[in-house]
């Protein structure tokens, strides 16, 4: 039934924020910004009088990598929860990058929260080979995570 991940979306508190955010300082390029609004918007969200902003970035132009969806409800409460890897739910978006070291300064120099340094794992065993990853926030809280494969 499924052929791959169409997209990934977050929901967002500052559209202008997060897009600044996943592209100056995680590198995705952003591919466009839409409006949502009308009976067809409010029957998917299950909202009366939804609009949205929605913006979608990218990293990669292989059909395989999806790009991301930030999502802001304008005109709606959104309830901002900090991002927890200990509750049920996406528990994080991974992102790869080749030089996992760099990008651990970068965004230690652009003071984004990071949960630890980068971490080697060792999956040879299970055949998954071995990689370095670590966890960080965005500006929402959100759990992200880099991850080299080594």
């Amino acid at each position: 039934m499924v052929e791959r991940i169409y997209h990934v979306g977050l929901t967002v508190s500052d559209l202008d924020r997060s897009i600044a955010f996943y592209r100056d300082i995680l590198g995705l390029e952003f591919q466009g910004e839409i409006f949502m609004a009308g009976e067809e918007t409010d029957r998917l969200f299950r909202m009366k009088d939804t609009k949205a902003r929605v913006a979608y970035l990218n990293g990669s132009k292989a059909i395989e990598a999806p790009p991301i969806e930030l999502i802001q409800f304008v005109d709606n409460k959104v309830k901002k929860v900090k991002g927890n890897l200990f509750t049920t739910s996406i528990s994080e978006v991974c992102f790869y990058t080749d030089d996992i070291e760099r990008v651990y300064n970068s965004l230690i120099e652009n003071h984004v929260e990071c949960l630890s340094e980068p971490q080697y794992f060792d999956f040879r065993a299970n055949e998954l080979g071995e990689s370095r990853a670590f966890y960080f926030r965005d500006p929402d809280g959100i759990v992200l995570e880099m991850m080299q494969p080594i």
